[in-house]
């Protein structure tokens, strides 16, 4: 067992950094989270850029270069836990609370904040990044995430998800330009909400990269904050690679085509929900045109599925990789996601790769894979619990025998390999042993357990989880 006082402290460098800093930032004392519960509006949060006379002193072009390929192997290790240190000062930590509040309500209240609305992100605010020694320079840090980083706050936990963004403040700060992580420009901190065993986000982007699906690459990260008082153990933390920085990017032979990540009505692609506002767009945001999706609605609720199925299937299968998005569909009904496109309008990306001219299927946001899941649950193998007229990507091609067969297929593939029962628990055993001393060392207050015991119970029902998934899909395809 590893204990907090086992696991070191910040390089010394980092407290000369924050000797620094004090010379610019007059720090206010009794900032704290309590303080936040104050109520404040948008225009009090204050981001000011004022410490601009610095020297990037550990910069080098491997660490820090646009010019660096992205070093995967670096990043996202998957036989260890690596270490990440975020410093930001009292008064910038003191302005993503308040901004917090503002959006939320007061820490630890299931009141409501004062934003117009919750749609929005929180601030980014300038901090540094410390790893292996070495400093990434005012990167830029906020809070993420939407119901999952509301119910946290709200409940008063501070193990909140971060996003980084290494030269988001590029423009105040000239010596940052273009600055990256090992080749990435952006990454996510997810804090594996509502996920005891802190294993799913991880093995479900695992399952779909070995069934061979594009899917961001994922790592285990314990993770420090320094916000004035030296470092503070937020916990057990899972990296993910950004589909719009480093996923189109090395995962297709092009980058340049329409990257959307729907969200709300027509993200279902039910008839009549077309509209542009929830096709969100990640790349070419200047330019008006939507014209992939627009047809991907119209010609999939084209009569023709009806009056001539062969018609409809090549024109469909011309601007929509079927094929993909049957092998993604198999694969997700197998493990169990409800929290995507089948029960919620969100949580899956659509490339359209220039490649092929044919949107692509991306997944995203798996902490709650791997189990039968809440409200409704998990659509069942056969989809006779999914509705026709609210998710037709699913029931359209489920009913067309084509399109089923190569579904049965994927399904029987999937099960016989990547999601092979004996092959999924190693991976648990693996992962579990490896993350176990950084997740039952967590701190109350930073951390979703209630017990040490909760962490080795979830990873056994991920193991149950797993053989019974086994036993219903050969059920299914015997019939």
């Amino acid at each position: 067992m590893i204990f907090r006082n086992s696991i070191p402290l910040m390089p010394i460098k980092k407290s000369v950094f924050l000797l620094l800093f004090s010379v610019f930032i007059s720090c206010n004392e009794g900032n704290t989270v309590e303080n936040s519960e104050e109520e404040v509006t948008e225009e009090e949060v204050d981001t000011t850029v004022d410490d601009t006379d610095f020297e990037a002193t550990d910069w080098t072009v491997e660490t820090h270069s646009k010019d660096a390929d992205p070093d995967f192997d670096e990043v996202f290790a998957n036989d260890e836990v690596k270490r990440l240190d975020i410093v930001i000062t009292e008064e910038r930590w003191q302005s993503m609370l308040d901004d917090m509040t503002s959006l939320y309500g007061p820490f630890g209240s299931r009141g409501r904040g004062t934003a117009t609305s919750t749609d929005e992100d929180p601030i980014f605010v300038p901090a540094e990044v410390f790893y292996n020694d070495k400093e990434w320079y005012r990167v830029g840090v906020r809070f993420k995430g939407n119901s999952s980083l509301q119910s946290t706050w709200q409940a008063g936990n501070l193990k909140l998800s971060f996003k980084l963004d290494f030269d988001e403040f590029e423009d105040d700060y000239p010596q940052i330009d273009n600055q990256r992580f090992y080749g990435f420009k952006k990454l996510s901190l997810k804090n594996n909400f509502d996920d005891k065993s802190m294993l799913r986000e991880k093995v479900a982007a695992d399952i779909f990269r070995n069934a061979g699906l594009a899917v961001s690459n994922t790592a285990f990260y314990t993770v420090y904050v320094d916000y004035g008082d030296g470092p503070v153990y937020f916990g057990l933390y899972t990296m993910v690679e950004e589909v719009d920085d480093t996923v189109i990017d090395e995962q297709f032979d092009d980058n340049d085509g329409n990257l959307y990540k729907p969200d709300g009505g027509a993200a279902t692609f039910a008839l009549g929900t077309y509209d542009e506002d929830e096709y969100v767009k990640k790349t070419n945001e200047d330019e008006a045109d939507f014209s992939d999706v627009e047809s991907l609605l119209s010609i999939l609720h084209d009569e023709s599925r009806t009056t001539d199925a062969a018609v409809w299937r090549s024109n469909l299968d011309a601007v929509f990789d079927t094929d993909v998005f049957l092998k993604y569909l198999a694969t997700n009904t197998i493990i169990q996601n409800w929290d995507t496109y089948g029960r919620m309008s969100h949580n899956y990306f659509l490339y359209n790769d220039p490649d092929s001219g044919k949107l692509t299927w991306i997944p995203w946001d798996n902490n709650e894979a791997l189990q039968e899941g809440k409200q409704q649950g998990a659509p069942e193998l056969d989809f006779s619990d999914v509705s026709e007229n609210q998710w037709p990507l699913i029931s359209y091609l489920y009913e067309d025998d084509v399109y089923r067969a190569t579904y049965d297929y994927y399904l029987e593939e999937v099960i016989n390999g990547a999601f092979d029962t004996a092959t999924v628990q190693a991976m648990y055993a693996t992962y579990s042993s490896m993350i176990e001393p950084y997740a039952t060392t967590e701190n109350e207050g930073y951390t979703f357990l209630n017990s040490n015991a909760d962490f080795q119970n979830a990873v056994n029902e991920l193991n149950i989880h797993a053989a019974s998934r086994a036993t219903a899909v050969n059920n299914y395809l015997s019939k």
